[in-house]
């Protein structure tokens, strides 16, 4: 395998693995927000802003890594 076939493995598994990560823990927080506002409807205004903010950091952070995944796909500082 060459460095360009590398590269493009390891731009799929950054974004793959990041997409998945993401996917799951957006899932489980929205299940246990749910659970949270069944207990205590009183507090759903409150979890609801905490919720939405976390989902803003954790997308961030998988657009994070296909940042890095497009850097290394388009300008790959592997290749000399």
């Amino acid at each position: 395998m060459t460095n360009v076939a590398f590269v493009a493995l390891a731009c799929g598994l950054i974004i793959g693995l990041g997409a998945i990560g993401a996917c799951i823990g957006i899932g489980m927080m929205g299940g246990k927000y749910l659970e949270a506002s069944a207990r205590q409807p009183e507090l759903m205004n409150a979890l609801q802003t905490k919720m939405f903010l976390l989902v803003g950091l954790i997308d961030a952070a998988f657009l994070i890594g296909v940042g890095i995944a497009m850097l290394f796909a388009f300008s790959n500082p592997f290749v000399g």
